[in-house]
């Protein structure tokens, strides 16, 4: 991931892992959604 600054601040640190575990858990709902659309 050479966009992420590889020295975050504590604040953006955990900001970047809220941001991260939110599109994470978007994948995993489109990803089944499309499985099981007919």
């Amino acid at each position: 991931m050479p966009v992420l600054d590889p020295n975050p601040q504590n604040g953006q640190k955990k900001l970047l892992i809220v941001l991260g575990a939110m599109l994470g858990i978007t994948v995993v709902i489109a990803v089944i959604a499309s499985i099981a659309s007919p």
